[in-house]
Order: structure tokens, then sequence, then C-alpha cells
């Protein structure tokens, strides 16, 4: 992406934000009652001194602990199990039912579940969101393995490639891609999981802190926490998840018909 489209990008984002903000203040006039509905200005007051005292800062990096340690477990557990999957087509046959069904399976079961059988405890919310988002991932590095280029890997044979240089130069690039998708979603699904755990079984994070406030029926400590999180969130996907994504594809980019 060109300077010219950057540029035009971050206008129209700056542009869009700023009708939000008018929306949002224009629906709070009207409902003229601030319970309900907080203004813009109230929210922010509100954000600004949650991380002076610092109760904003130690809530969103105990989610984000969580969020990292869900992540790592599913992209990786996932990632094995897919490509092992794509090689190999008769165990994913047997296998295939049980991706199905866990893919299908809400997520609320699986937290209730978690929490019941391993106890309201760190480990159980781990492991809940993690197992949400392992079955995504096992299907998209699936196809993955699937649309690997033969002429690819027959060439690295004929050359003699190393099953190193094989894995570096052949197979990572062609699953980049893949990898980039499951990234994106498996960030977009985590986080908002997380929030739920945290909000059933958890005595800290901003899901704690919104179930807190809800029962005290506090709106603008609501919207406070969860728009900070959104905002960091964001942050990760422009700063770090799109630009690599843009580089993961560049493989497919260079690719030319025969």
């Amino acid at each position: 992406m060109d300077i010219k489209a950057k540029t035009e990008k971050t206008r129209t984002t700056l542009i869009s934000l700023v009708m939000l903000g008018i929306a949002w203040q224009l629906a709070a006039l009207g409902l003229a009652d601030s319970s309900v509905l907080p203004p813009p200005a109230e929210v922010w007051a509100i954000l600004v001194g949650e991380w002076r005292s610092g109760e904003l800062v130690f809530h969103i990096t105990q989610t984000l602990q969580r969020v990292a340690a869900a992540f790592f477990l599913a992209m990786g557990i996932g990632s094995v199990i897919g490509v092992v999957l794509g090689k190999m087509p008769a165990l994913d046959r047997w296998l295939d039912p049980w991706v199905v069904f866990f893919l299908n399976l809400p997520a609320l079961v699986v937290i209730v579940l978690c929490y019941l059988w391993i106890g309201l405890n760190e480990t159980a919310a781990i492991v809940a969101v993690a197992l949400n988002k392992t079955a995504m991932v096992i299907v998209i590095m699936r196809e993955g393995v699937r649309s690997l280029d033969p002429d690819v890997a027959e060439m690295a044979r004929v050359y003699r490639f190393s099953a190193w240089k094989r894995l570096r130069h052949v197979l990572i690039p062609q699953l980049a891609p893949f990898i980039s998708t499951a990234v994106r979603n498996g960030l977009a699904v985590i986080w908002k999981i997380v929030l739920v755990v945290e909000f059933l079984g958890r005595s800290n994070g901003v899901g704690f802190q919104i179930h807190l406030y809800f029962q005290l029926f506090e709106t603008g400590y609501v919207l406070a926490y969860a728009l900070s999180f959104v905002a960091v969130m964001l942050a990760l996907e422009y700063a770090l998840v799109q630009p690599w994504e843009a580089r993961a594809r560049k493989w497919r980019r260079v690719q030319t018909p025969a």
C-alpha cells in the first residue's frame, strides 16, 4: 500500500470515528439519562480516572495474558493437528466428525464444562478459551496443506533440500497466508471469549470489571473498560497483524500463472 492510499485510509477511519462519536453524543442527549447511555466526555473521564489509579492497566494486563496464553495454545495444537490431517486423508476421515463437533460446540458450554471439571481457576479459563478456537485453526491449516503445490515439493526433492530447507522455503511460505488467516480470526474470537470467561469465573481482568459494574448498573464504567480493551486489540491488529499478513501474502502475489 503506497503513502497516498495509507493517508486516504487513515483519513476515512478518523472521519468514521468522529461520526460515531457525534452519533453517540446525540443519542446520549436524546435519552437525557446518563445512567443508561453516558456521553463520550463522561466515559472518557472515567477511563482517565481508572488509568491514573492503575486499575485499568492492571485488568487489561491480566486479560492480555490470558489472550496470549490461549492464543498460542490454540495455534500450536491446531496447527499440528491441521497439518497432520491435511497430510493423512485416512486419519482425516476418522477425525473430521470430531473437528466438526468442536467447531459447532457453543463457547458458553465449553466454558461452563471446563469450570465444572477443572475448577474455577486460571487453567480452566485458558483451556476453555483455547478449546473454543483450536477446531477453527485445524480447519484452516488442513485446507492450507491440501492446497500445497506439488510441483514446488517436487522441485525441492530434485534439488535434494534438507528437511529444514523444505520447511523454511517450501512449506511455511505456502502456508503463510493460511497461518495469517488463523492468526487474525484467532485474535478476533479469543479476546471476546476471554471476556466471557472472566465474566463468569475470574476475580480480575476486563471481563470481571464489566461484570462488577454491570451488577452496580454503572454503564459508564462498563463502556470505559470495554472500549479501552477494544482499542488495545485494534492497536495490535493495525500494528502487528495487518503488516505481518501483508508480508505473508507476498508469496502468493509473486506467483505467475503458467
